[in-house]
């Protein structure tokens, strides 16, 4: 198999380069030139088998240069040494008789970010000795608030790599920015910026393309990568939980296997959906994607509409990780329903670049529409459905996973359709505390973070993750501040390039 980029379908890449490299020279995302076909056959041999092992079986179908020992020594790595709160990494918890929560949230970071960014560490060393990459890898992460830490926590101390963290200072929760300025490992480095995510994943995206920075870092024995979902190695493991929790739930009792379900993701990068687009595209017995966006909703205008128009207010809401007005996923998805048609990718990224809004033909459009619905929700029906679902459920949801909650009930109101849905869950509830205990009558307007995490443990009942119990009283390591424009800067400094 091998992977080109949505602006030149000509560039063709082995898995292993494509991982390292992380995003093309044009700028354009690394996909594979040909998807896998998971049969019914496939899904009923995963039946009973465990995390691990589902995840070798979907990842051998793509990364086809890497050896079965090496993918199991990554899954093993990853998932394995009880490094998730979880025995099933990814459980699915039955809410009622038609919808599922989709528990992504058990690793070291408490979000779902940890399903991917606990592998990729494990790809990139495996790519890097399979390329004989000689040079130090430099990661180079834009976070809405849980890429960040999650990849940061991953890479740390991983030998021949750096990596360097951008977060909006303003635009994440507080135990967000206390996860990633307290990171510990020799290899690290975060900086704070002035603006939002769009600006520190613009700036990334221009110091990627830049050929003389790119020239200037290889001479001092330099290279960049990503760990952000435009990484193909971020993406792939993605797919692998929805094909497992399709199996959890045949397991159950819940479906038959080949009975369809529908799948509603909280999402503002488009990541996460795209991969669940992705496993139906192999097999997965998939009818509906439903694309839940909070106030920030150029996804649900451009789902409904055909018009992607990033040309509006930016609102910080109280699910951050999601405060996000260009979705860079986006792009492969475009390149898939127009046949890997890359002239016309150029086309409406120049438009999106330029104009900041590009509008799809006719039959692009009704293909997104056919395959997706899109739905958004304000901060105030946030904190309504999280009140809603632990008084009549019992059961604690985030500010994401509350939106998606919320979307997924205007679709069942707006449509009829009673399909079996997993939501998935993206982020623990203790990471947003504040806003969580908000929405459940609490104001507790005078408590530091960990006063707020015992208060959100009483009502809950819910275990504080050890990790985030353990920040208290964590030295701060990263404290500065900068403008975007300072980031290449910032960069040189923490690589000792003068």
């Amino acid at each position: 198999m091998n992977y080109i980029s949505t602006r030149n379908k000509n560039v063709k890449l082995t898995s292993a380069e494509a991982i390292k490299k992380g995003l093309s020279d044009d700028g354009g995302l690394f996909v594979p030139d040909e998807f896998p076909k998971i049969k019914k056959a496939d899904i009923e041999s995963l039946l009973g088998k465990t995390y691990i092992e589902r995840a070798n079986f979907i990842l051998s179908k793509f990364l086809t240069d890497f050896t079965k020992s090496e993918i199991e020594k990554c899954t093993e790595g990853a998932y394995g040494d009880g490094k998730f709160s979880s025995e099933k990494v990814a459980p699915v918890v039955k809410i009622n008789d038609i919808e599922y929560i989709l528990e992504l949230w058990h690793g070291p970071t408490c979000a779902f970010k940890d399903m991917a960014l606990q592998i990729l560490p494990h790809f990139m060393t495996t790519a890097m000795k399979k390329t004989g990459e000689d040079k130090t890898i430099v990661i180079l992460v834009a976070t809405s608030g849980d890429t960040g830490k999650a990849a940061l926590e991953g890479f740390k101390d991983v030998d021949g790599t750096k990596i360097i963290v951008f977060y909006p200072s303003e635009g994440v929760s507080d135990i967000q920015k206390l996860q990633m300025i307290t990171q510990d490992g020799r290899n690290v480095c975060v900086e704070g910026i002035s603006g939002n995510f769009d600006d520190a994943q613009t700036g990334v995206k221009k110091i990627f393309t830049n050929s003389e920075i790119s020239d200037e870092l290889e001479k001092n024995g330099f290279a960049f990568s990503s760990a952000n979902s435009i990484n193909w190695g971020r993406l792939v493991p993605q797919i692998v939980y929805y094909f497992s929790a399709y199996c959890d739930m045949v397991e159950g009792g819940e479906i038959q296997n080949g009975d369809k379900i529908n799948v509603c993701v909280p999402t503002g990068n488009f990541g996460n959906i795209l991969a669940a687009y992705y496993a139906r595209k192999m097999g997965l017995p998939v009818n509906k994607l439903i694309c839940a966006s909070n106030k920030n909703d150029v996804l649900t205008d451009f789902i409904k509409t055909g018009v992607y128009n990033k040309n509006r207010e930016f609102y910080q809401s109280v699910s951050p990780s999601m405060d996000i007005l260009i979705s860079s996923n986006l792009e492969r998805l475009l390149f898939d329903i127009s046949g890997n048609d890359d002239k016309k990718i150029n086309d409406l990224m120049n438009k999106l670049s330029a104009g900041g809004e590009y509008r799809l033909t006719k039959t692009m459009h009704n293909k997104i529409t056919k395959l997706f619905w899109g739905g958004c929700c304000d901060d105030y029906f946030t904190k309504v459905q999280i009140w809603k679902t632990f008084a009549e459920d019992g059961y604690t949801l985030d500010t994401h996973t509350a939106v998606a909650v919320d979307v997924y009930k205007q679709y069942v109101t707006e449509t009829g359709d009673m399909t079996k849905t997993i939501i998935a869950s993206t982020a623990s509830p203790f990471k947003f505390n504040a806003a969580v205990l908000s929405a459940l009558g609490i104001e507790p307007y005078d408590k530091n973070e960990f006063e707020l995490l015992d208060l959100l443990k009483e009502k809950s009942e819910m275990e504080i993750p050890e990790s985030l119990a353990a920040l208290n009283g964590k030295e701060i390591r990263f404290d500065e501040i900068i403008d975007a424009d300072e980031m290449y800067k910032s960069i040189k400094k923490a690589l000792n390039i003068k």
